[in-house]
């Protein structure tokens, strides 16, 4: 299988290529996207050039886009009924912007679009990194916490807490990362428990893919 991974940073990227793997079990070759994002907004705004690109240039199976919610809405089940959108929901946003993409273009390289798959790390992706090491951290936890008017920790908290430092060098960051993913390489059914809508959303879009895609060379 071709994948393509669209994120914030570099290193998520490197930890989402593990988790991956995890939820597919097996390895996948990576196609570049050709471009590069650097937060929430870029991700968005250069998506629909990314998946052309993958759909004219390459011979990609699919492009997975994780991107973080910070304080933005969290994606919950009532936002899975057909035809809901939720205009400050980043998962159906980045959905909306997929069909609205593939709509309009024509077969390629023998398959008629380049799947999707979509996930939000709430609020942000170290909270995934966190898991199963730190208890405190989950989508509950944050929901909860959205509710009460009270987030039950900061962005800023969840980095220190696995980085070890406020402003860790891009080498450092990766190494912290892939230790922290390593843990659910041959196992995610912990990540899906605690993330269920961003995590599971994006191990559902992964499982819904037809068996034996063209992994073309």
């Amino acid at each position: 299988m071709r994948l393509a991974i669209l994120s914030e940073s570099p290193v998520d990227e490197a930890a989402l290529k593990v988790l991956v793997e995890g939820v597919l079990g097996a390895p996948f070759h990576q196609v570049q996207p050709a471009l590069r994002a650097r937060g929430w907004p870029n991700v968005q705004q250069i998506l629909p050039a990314v998946i052309r690109h993958l759909h004219f240039n390459t011979r990609a199976d699919g492009v997975v886009v994780v991107v973080d919610a910070d304080d933005s809405v969290v994606h919950t089940e009532e936002h899975e009924a057909p035809g809901y959108f939720h205009p400050q929901c980043r998962l159906c946003q980045l959905r909306a912007t997929y069909r609205q993409t593939v709509k309009r273009l024509p077969p390629a390289h023998g398959r008629t679009r380049v799947l999707r798959c979509v996930g939000v790390a709430v609020p942000a992706i170290e909270a995934w990194y966190l898991c199963g090491r730190d208890d405190s951290v989950s989508e509950a936890a944050w929901l909860r916490g959205q509710e009460k008017g009270r987030a039950p920790y900061t962005r800023a908290e969840l980095k220190h807490r696995v980085y070890g430092t406020d402003r860790p060098s891009l080498p450092h960051a990766i190494k912290c990362a892939l230790r922290e993913v390593q843990r659910h390489r041959r196992d995610v059914r912990r990540l899906e428990a605690d993330f269920p809508h961003g995590f599971g959303a994006l191990a559902r879009d992964l499982r819904s893919w037809p068996a034996g895609p063209a992994g073309r060379d």
